[in-house]
């Protein structure tokens, strides 16, 4: 960590990357200069209520009004530019806070001559923009941005303040994160892909999150050397939620070290064209018989959906359900079993999509055409903590314990009782999952057996892979190919399979999120040596939303 002392109580491990500045470019409509002394009230000035008793002081309640928004604000950025930071903190309804990270703008974050124009107020919320120097051992660099600040009025005594939020001194910031300028804790990393090329933002948009968590694993044992950046320092919640820091602007660059991953130049290229063209659509390839992740893609680059989002599978967890009822021997592919239009369990009713029935019919057509009823109705014969354990035993899920080369969420499938349990059957309830999750449950249909998937080789520093404790009978597995190619060939996933082998096999998913109106779509397969796993939230049935993306990934074969 170089010299860097008066932060090294502070650094956890460092994030990507590469240098430059990538702040915002100040400037555009709408932005004015900002008066460092008062300011006129705007012409729509709200009235605001007052309520008032014989003992105590009147306290204004109500809507704000323009002028009591726009004093609020100026009265804060004032302080915040003049260097007054009691000033500005006062503005605030978290004074403590604000007095925490505005004392540290200047002295860790070493930003001077902080400049604001305020933006056109909208409502309650006011946009601004910054720009300072950056100023380290002798290296200064400009630095300029976009936030925004909201106004709120204080119940206790009416008054209007700045709500605070750590966000509000800089957007990637979140409460309690710091902005550190130093020598970077961790040097910088160079990422290649499997066959030796430079793997970059610039070519794939989508690998900020996995570069930054390369840097974070490896930058301190890949040979390279720190060089010195401002950066956004997580603090205990973001790291709680397994965000790496990020790196804002490089002073001066260190000399990065190499590693290698498992990429695939051509599917990461394909897959970075499909979620592109499908909003808030992620999407994971992997190979079945190494467990090697060829492709990781996501529409919305902020955050890693794929690998550390924590989402309801849907009907795709069925295909570990079915793998539980085929090894208790309580049905198999060709048996007869209904599918009933509801059924009740524990006090809920539960109904199958467009609220279809299956009189008769076997259970392999139940899991083609995704029927829900069919599933939960085995909730009576199962014990609460069956689920769980397949999921753990077989698939290798929910034990938090995969080690492929970054953070990653690996998936839970929490005992549950009752009606929940009926629902975890169909990936609803507390079941969360993601694409690599679901990625390497097809993969696991596809051999057998579980392969921890992976991006960079254990090789590399010699970390032990995560193991299934138990392996799936090959008659199991024969059963859990039939239903999924089924499925693939004349069922939910037929449309997007159209043209693939007969040997594939397929899944989809659509799983209900309060407050969305549609569901998020998922979509899980394999084909050959290649499993694929992809959800579209808030997207729609999987078979028409993820079942594109995955299927177009699986043409392009082994």
């Amino acid at each position: 960590m170089g010299n860097r002392k008066r932060v090294a109580e502070r650094r956890k491990t460092k994030p990507a990357v590469v240098g430059g500045m990538i702040a915002v470019v100040v400037g555009g409509a709408g932005f004015g200069a900002y008066a460092l002394y008062g300011g006129g009230a705007s012409a729509d000035d709200r009235s605001a209520s007052t309520s008032a008793t014989s003992d105590h002081k009147a306290v204004k309640t109500g809507p704000l009004s323009a002028t009591e928004v726009q004093t609020a604000a100026e009265r804060f950025l004032t302080g915040w530019q003049q260097g007054k930071v009691t000033q500005a903190a006062a503005a605030t309804n978290d004074p403590a806070a604000a007095t925490t990270l505005l004392t540290g703008f200047t002295k860790d974050a070493h930003i001077t001559g902080a400049t604001l124009t305020e933006g056109t107020r909208t409502g309650d919320k006011v946009p601004f923009s910054v720009r300072g120097t950056v100023s380290y051992k002798g290296t200064k660099l400009p630095l300029a941005y976009r936030s925004a600040l909201t106004v709120v009025r204080k119940k206790e005594d009416g008054k209007p303040y700045v709500d605070w939020h750590s966000a509000v001194v800089h957007p990637d910031l979140r409460d309690g994160d710091t902005l550190v300028t130093g020598e970077s804790g961790t040097p910088p990393v160079k990422a290649y892909d499997r066959h030796g090329g430079e793997l970059t933002t610039a070519k794939y948009p989508s690998l900020g999150p996995v570069l930054d968590g390369l840097r974070e694993k490896y930058g301190k044992t890949a040979g390279g050397k720190a060089g010195v950046e401002l950066d956004v320092v997580r603090g205990k919640a973001s790291q709680k939620a397994k965000l790496s820091d990020k790196t804002l602007l490089t002073l001066t660059k260190g000399t990065p070290g190499k590693v290698n991953t498992t990429l695939s130049p051509t599917f990461q290229a394909a897959a970075e064209k499909q979620v592109a063209a499908k909003d808030s659509s992620s999407v994971v390839v992997m190979r079945p018989s190494t467990g090697e992740i060829l492709a990781v893609a996501n529409h919305s680059p902020g955050f890693n959906v794929a690998f550390q989002g924590s989402l309801a599978p849907g009907s795709t967890m069925k295909i570990v359900t079915s793998t539980m009822l085929f090894e208790k021997d309580l049905v198999h592919p060709d048996q007869s079993h209904p599918c009933p239009k509801t059924y009740k369990l524990a006090g809920w009713t539960f109904h199958n999509d467009d609220n279809s029935e299956i009189k008769q019919g076997s259970f392999k057509l139940a899991f083609g055409a995704s029927c829900n009823n069919a599933f939960i109705n085995f909730a009576p014969k199962l014990s609460n903590s069956d689920l769980t354990q397949e999921a753990q035993q077989v698939y290798g899920l929910g034990l938090n314990n995969w080690a492929i080369g970054v953070p990653t969420f690996d998936g839970s499938i929490p005992v549950m009782s009752g009606a929940q349990m009926g629902a975890s059957l169909i990936g609803q309830g507390g079941v969360r999952m993601n694409p690599l999750n679901m990625a390497s449950v097809a993969a696991t249909v596809e051999t057998g057996s579980f392969h921890q998937p992976y991006l960079v080789a254990p090789s590399v520093d010699k970390r032990t892979l995560a193991k299934a404790s138990r392996t799936m009978s090959s008659k199991t597995q024969a059963e859990l190919k039939e239903v999924m190619s089924y499925t693939a060939s004349y069922g939910t996933a037929a449309k997007a399979m159209s043209g693939l082998s007969s040997g594939c096999g397929a899944k989809t998913g659509s799983a209900e999120v309060d407050g969305q109106k549609k569901p998020n779509g998922w979509f899980t397969a394999y084909c050959g040596d290649l499993a694929a796993s992809g959800v579209v939230q808030a997207g729609g049935h999987g078979g028409d939303t993820a079942g594109p993306i995955v299927a177009a990934l699986l043409r392009m074969g082994g």
